[in-house]
C-alpha cells in the first residue's frame, strides 16, 4: 500500500520514519504547505515526493495519516475519505463530537479504515498497567491522576486542554474500559498569552465507580508524563520520562480501621516493597502505525478506531462547557457504547514481540 504524510512537521516526521519501515508499505509521500520544509526533504536525500496539498496526493496513495494542527483534521479527513482513501488521524480527531461523528458515518458508508493517533493505548507499558487492574492485583480501584505537565509549546489553535489532554482521557478510557459520565473542568489563561494554559479535570467514571483527575500544563518548570492508579491493595506509577521501571508498583496504602473505630480513619499506614513488572518494549508509534497498515490490508477494525476519538472528543467538549458555566456538565448521550471500549482487549507481551500490534 502507500500511504501520504499530511503535514511534515515534528510529529509528522516521525510517522514518515516510522512507515518507511514499515515493509507492507510500498511508497511513502508527504504533504505539507510550507515551502522549507518539502524543501528539506528534498535536501535529506531520502527520496520522498513532497506535494503542497493533499488534492495533488491523492491519486498517489492508499491511505492518508493526517498530522496538522487539530482544526484542519477534520477537513482533511473528510477530504481523503470522500476521495475512497483510509485515514489516520492525529489527536484530537476532530474539534467537535458532530464532526467526529460525520468521519465516522462517512467512513462506514464507503467501507475504509478510520483511526486515530491515541499513540499511548499502543504503549507496553499503560497494557501492563491495565492487566495489573483487570487481574485485581491493585485490588479495588480508589483513584486514577495524571499529570501532563511542560513548558510550552503553546499552540495557537487550541488551548492545552485540547492539545494534551487527549493523551489523558484516552489512556483512562482504556485503563477503566468505559467513558466518563460527567465532567468537571477549570482551565486558565496566564500571562496574558493565545490560549489557556493550565487546565485541570475532574472525570466521574460509573463501572468501576472512579473519579480520575487530569492535570495539563504549558506553563510548568518540569516536564512530567505520569499516571497515578490508587487502588485498596496496591498503587500502580506509570512514569513514561523514565529511563528504565517505567512501570512500578508499590505494596502500599491505609490500613482497615478497626470496626470499633467510630471514626473510621486509619491508625496505621501499609508501607511494604517496590515491584517493577518486567515488558517487552517497542516504539509505541511503530506498533501504532503497524496496527494501522494491518487494518487497511486485513479490514480488521482499528483498536483506537472512530468511536474511541469521539469518545475523547465528548469528553473535551463537555470540558470546554464546563470552564464556561463553571461547573460539572454531563457528558451527552450518544456516546459509544462502554462494551465497545471494554472490548478492546490489551494485547499479551507475545503478541507485542510477534505483531506489534
Amino acid at each position: 500500500m502507500r500511504v501520504g504524510v499530511v503535514g511534515c512537521g515534528y510529529w509528522g516526521a516521525k510517522h514518515l520514519r516510522v512507515l518507511r519501515c514499515i515493509p507492507a508499505v510500498r511508497d511513502v509521500v508527504a504533504v505539507d504547505p510550507l515551502p522549507e520544509r518539502r524543501a528539506n526533504l528534498a535536501r535529506s536525500g531520502s527520496g520522498l515526493t513532497a506535494f503542497a496539498d493533499l488534492e495533488s496526493a491523492l491519486p498517489y496513495v492508499d491511505a492518508v495519516v493526517i498530522a496538522t494542527p487539530p482544526t484542519a483534521h477534520n477537513a482533511l479527513a473528510l477530504q481523503a475519505l470522500v476521495a475512497g482513501k483510509h485515514v489516520l488521524v492525529e489527536k484530537p480527531m476532530t474539534t467537535s463530537a458532530a464532526s467526529a461523528r460525520r468521519l465516522i458515518e462517512e467512513a462506514a458508508a464507503r467501507e475504509l479504515t478510520l483511526m486515530v493517533g491515541h499513540t499511548f493505548e499502543y504503549n507496553a507499558a499503560v497494557w501492563q498497567l491495565r492487566e495489573l487492574i483487570e487481574s485485581g492485583e491493585l485490588g479495588e480501584i480508589y483513584h486514577v491522576e495524571t499529570a501532563r505537565l511542560n513548558l510550552g509549546i503553546y499552540q495557537a489553535d487550541v488551548n492545552v486542554v485540547w492539545d494534551l489532554a487527549p493523551h489523558d482521557v484516552s489512556i483512562l478510557n482504556y485503563l477503566l474500559q468505559g467513558v466518563p459520565r460527567s465532567v468537571h473542568a477549570w482551565a486558565a489563561r496566564c500571562a496574558r498569552f493565545c490560549q489557556e494554559a493550565v487546565g485541570h479535570l475532574l472525570l466521574g467514571y460509573d463501572d468501576p465507580a472512579v473519579r480520575a483527575q487530569v492535570h495539563v500544563s504549558w506553563l510548568d518548570p518540569c516536564k512530567v508524563r505520569r499516571v497515578t492508579v490508587v487502588g485498596s491493595r496496591r498503587m500502580a506509577v506509570y512514569d513514561d520520562l523514565a529511563d528504565q521501571e517505567r512501570l512500578r508498583v508499590y505494596d502500599k496504602g491505609p490500613a482497615v480501621a478497626p470496626p470499633a473505630d467510630p471514626s473510621g480513619c486509619p491508625t496505621s499506614y501499609r508501607d511494604g516493597g517496590v515491584c517493577a513488572p518486567l515488558f517487552p518494549m517497542r516504539e509505541p508509534l511503530s506498533v501504532q502505525d503497524e496496527h494501522f497498515v494491518e487494518c487497511v490490508l486485513t479490514g480488521r477494525r482499528p483498536r483506537t478506531d472512530g468511536e474511541s476519538g469521539l469518545a475523547v472528543v465528548r469528553v473535551l467538549e463537555a470540558a470546554a462547557q464546563s470552564m464556561q458555566r463553571g461547573g460539572e456538565v454531563s457528558v451527552a448521550d450518544g456516546d459509544p457504547r462502554p462494551d465497545r471500549l471494554a472490548a478492546r482487549r490489551a494485547p499479551r507481551s507475545l503478541d507485542l514481540l510477534r505483531h506489534g500490534t
